[in-house]
């Protein structure tokens, strides 16, 4: 079966007119093509990206959606996850520098018995970011013109979209533990590494 298959790396809001030389027809076998695949980019005129697309996935459908509905600072939820929110502190994310769209990688740390700290997923998508107003916004200073560099103030609200078994330890880590996020590049090499606790940190 035919299929259009990305061949580059493609922002969330692109526009359909300019997916035509990022993507190929490529056959691929029923059976692993899913639903919603397209076979052509006809009939998806004026829609956009609802997220980041990486090079050898399939163009689905749900995938590209009318602009309207990408609400500012917000990405659409993919097919088959649910969204959750956590509160987290901005040394855990980046010092606020995580914008919604962007990928990440989240850890878990714990401090009961000896502590120890584990990779729980990569490739986690954010839909949304509710950032607390900086305090610097709101003064000026008088002694130079220079723009300072604006320092994180206070906690963001951060909304993932996962499945709901993910979701539930996400919930139990925020409950019990502590979260850290890093963001993903392009170039990410993914491992899986083993939990740290003292005896293995060095």
């Amino acid at each position: 079966m035919n299929v259009l298959v990305i061949t580059e790396q493609v922002p969330v809001g692109t526009k359909s007119a300019d997916l035509a030389g990022k993507v190929r027809v490529e056959a691929i076998p029923k059976s692993a093509v899913p639903d919603g695949a397209l076979t052509t980019l006809d009939q998806q005129e004026g829609k956009v990206t609802a997220i980041g697309l990486e090079p050898g996935e399939q163009l689905l459908a749900a995938r590209l959606v009318d602009p309207r509905d990408l609400a500012p600072g917000t990405v659409p939820v993919p097919d088959g996850l649910e969204e959750i929110t956590l509160l987290l502190s901005p040394e855990r994310i980046l010092g606020g520098r995580l914008e919604a769209g962007d990928t990440v990688t989240i850890y878990s740390s714990f401090d009961k018995e000896d502590g120890q700290t584990g990779l729980l997923f990569h490739d986690v998508l954010i839909t949304a970011v509710q950032k607390a107003p900086s305090a610097s916004t709101n003064n000026t200073s008088s002694g130079s013109s220079e723009p300072a560099v604006e320092m994180p103030n206070g906690s963001a609200f951060i909304t993932f979209a996962r499945s709901d078994a993910d979701a539930s330890k996400l919930i139990f880590t925020a409950e019990f533990g502590k979260l850290w996020l890093a963001k993903q590049t392009d170039t990410t090499v993914k491992s899986t590494p083993p939990v740290t606790t003292y005896g293995g940190l060095y």
